[in-house]
């Protein structure tokens, strides 16, 4: 909510930085035209607003506009259909069609810095394996690392989407700072093993 700069969170300390710039005091409308995206892990339900002009709006058209190949395709890709895009924004969705949803809203915005909230909660395995396929999409990696121009940071309690997502490094925050980093496998591992005060302690950060 702080980098995305929501009005309740105030920064009492430091800067937040993006693209070589200080957007601390930027709104929120700015930092998203700057390539700032998010899929929230409950996001609210928009009674009046279609799935289909909201997708408009984020990939640049107007609501007026017909939808572009572009997104039909991607609408296809997350198994929705044209019907569906009719529907307002998460009303009536199931758990899987939230996160679908979320997933197709950032294909349309194309972030450069896209945060995940939990893209593995309360999803069944077959939809993990999707949103998973099209977040390593979201993130380049398809492309070589070389080549690779965005970036993201995957929230996750479980670490079980961490099994189709391929994260560079892995972070524990505990007690509001970042207590352990290193290799993603090997922290989950040691998680599931000794528990988060065992691979903050194996860490040996204080």
């Amino acid at each position: 909510m702080t980098i995305l700069g929501f009005p309740k969170y105030r920064v009492t300390n430091g800067q937040i930085l993006f693209k070589g710039k200080d957007i601390t005091d930027m709104s929120t409308t700015e930092r998203v035209r700057m390539g700032i995206g998010v899929s929230f892990q409950n996001p609210p339900s928009i009674r009046g607003v279609r799935l289909m002009d909201l997708l408009k709006v984020e990939s640049g058209l107007n609501t007026e506009d017909d939808l572009t190949p572009e997104l039909r395709e991607l609408a296809a890709r997350m198994k929705f259909d044209e019907s569906f895009l009719e529907r307002d924004v998460n009303l009536g969705f199931s758990g899987g069609e939230v996160k679908r949803s979320e997933i197709l809203q950032l294909l349309a915005q194309k972030p450069d810095f896209i945060m995940f909230d939990e893209p593995d909660s309360g999803v069944d395995i077959e939809n993990v394996e999707l949103l998973a396929e099209e977040i390593n999409v979201l993130l380049d990696k398809d492309k070589k690392p070389g080549m690779r121009e965005k970036a993201g940071l995957l929230i996750t309690h479980l670490g079980y989407i961490l099994n189709f997502v391929n994260a560079d490094t892995a972070h524990v925050l505990m007690d509001g700072r970042i207590a352990c980093s290193g290799n993603p496998r090997e922290i989950i591992d040691d998680i599931r093993k000794d528990g988060f005060k065992g691979c903050v302690e194996c860490c040996g950060i204080h």
